[in-house]
């Protein structure tokens, strides 16, 4: 399973962790649709239910935009079939909050999707999973390894990412075409590579819902799960289907290239990631702060030594990257308002112990 992930970037830096290459070569930013970006709200406790940035091909809107070009869209975690005739999609019967990826075609629920082609990529810092212990559930919170010391020099002439705007939802698998926003790599010098923190990237499924009245499209996505790896067995038996590296995420988004069957061949479980454990805050969706990602030991009070990934994780916080982010709700549910401090502060504030990680 997977019922909860993180995603604490800000929108523009969202974008920049996503970069990518080009058929030609040249590396690329995914642009937000028009009104997207205002949509996604940074998390460190996403829920179904709630949005989360979701990584497409432009094709979907554009059926002129090249193959290879990406948009990123905010999507609500909960696919929501097109067929489906209430009026309220709360109505629905059952969770469609993962799909088995040993079972899609035999869903009419996600064989639909997955037949247009509408595949996605999940984008998250990483995903929380329990570990049954007795009549306890210990959480743990899983990633992809970080190699390098994150980098988070903000330009003069970027925007800060409050003031991401926008605010419309439209579609073309499903739904009409749209008018792109201007390519920033278009013109000017080539964007870096990201040198932050590396996000996960999990293949998913999307449909785009009209309610039967009219109104406007919900686009709602399924986080596809295979088999957990040998690493993670033994915390849960399923993981999210993870996309490693920019290749696999070009061959899943690349519908008119890789038909289905060959694109469900890169759903296998992943034995690289990395885990540690996190404080039981995390049970509850209403808590919404540093302290759900913080590094604990659950069976001793003792200093346990640092490792490579904790490091890494204390590099991140340390780095300040956090405080210049469009900052999480502390308080409860992502949109309402509360004051708190800055995000970093709030999590090296309860980060007096070295945490424990695999």
């Amino acid at each position: 399973m997977c019922g909860r992930t993180a995603c604490t970037l800000a929108p523009d830096e969202v974008s920049r962790a996503c970069s990518y290459r080009s058929r030609a070569g040249r590396r690329r930013l995914p642009r937000w649709r028009d009104g997207e970006a205002d949509k996604y709200q940074p998390s460190y406790n996403k829920s179904p239910q709630t949005t989360s940035p979701v990584l497409v091909s432009h094709r979907h809107f554009d059926k002129n935009a090249p193959m290879d070009d990406r948009v990123l869209a905010s999507m609500r975690w909960g696919l929501v079939p097109a067929w489906f005739k209430e009026s309220d999609p709360r109505k629905m019967q059952y969770s469609t909050s993962n799909c088995r990826s040993d079972n899609i075609l035999e869903k009419k629920t996600y064989k639909g999707p997955l037949v247009k082609g509408q595949r996605c990529v999940i984008l998250a810092e990483g995903f929380y999973e329990w570990r049954r212990q007795g009549k306890e559930k210990q959480p743990f919170f899983i990633y992809f390894p970080q190699t390098q010391a994150p980098s988070h020099e903000k330009r003069e002439d970027q925007d800060d990412p409050a003031t991401s705007a926008g605010n419309k939802e439209n579609s073309e698998a499903a739904c009409p075409p749209e008018e792109a926003r201007p390519d920033p790599t278009e013109e000017g010098e080539e964007p870096g590579e990201w040198t932050g923190w590396r996000l996960l990237t999990i293949a998913g499924l999307f449909d785009c819902w009209t309610p039967p009245g009219g109104g406007e499209p919900l686009y709602t996505y399924s986080i596809i799960t295979v088999n957990a790896s040998p690493k993670l067995q033994s915390i849960h038996d399923r993981m999210p289907a993870i996309l490693d590296g920019e290749e696999e995420v070009r061959r899943w988004l690349d519908f008119g290239e890789v038909k289905s069957l060959d694109a469900l061949k890169l759903l296998e479980p992943k034995d690289i990631l990395s885990f540690h454990p996190v404080s039981s805050l995390v049970n509850n969706s209403r808590n919404n702060s540093p302290e759900c990602l913080q590094p604990v030991d659950p069976n001793s009070k003792k200093e346990p030594k640092p490792t490579a990934s904790s490091k890494m994780m204390m590099s991140w916080l340390n780095s300040g990257g956090a405080s210049k982010r469009k900052e999480p709700n502390a308080c409860g549910s992502e949109r309402q308002e509360c004051k708190s401090e800055g995000a970093a502060q709030q999590w090296l504030e309860g980060a007096h112990k070295k945490p424990k990680t695999n």
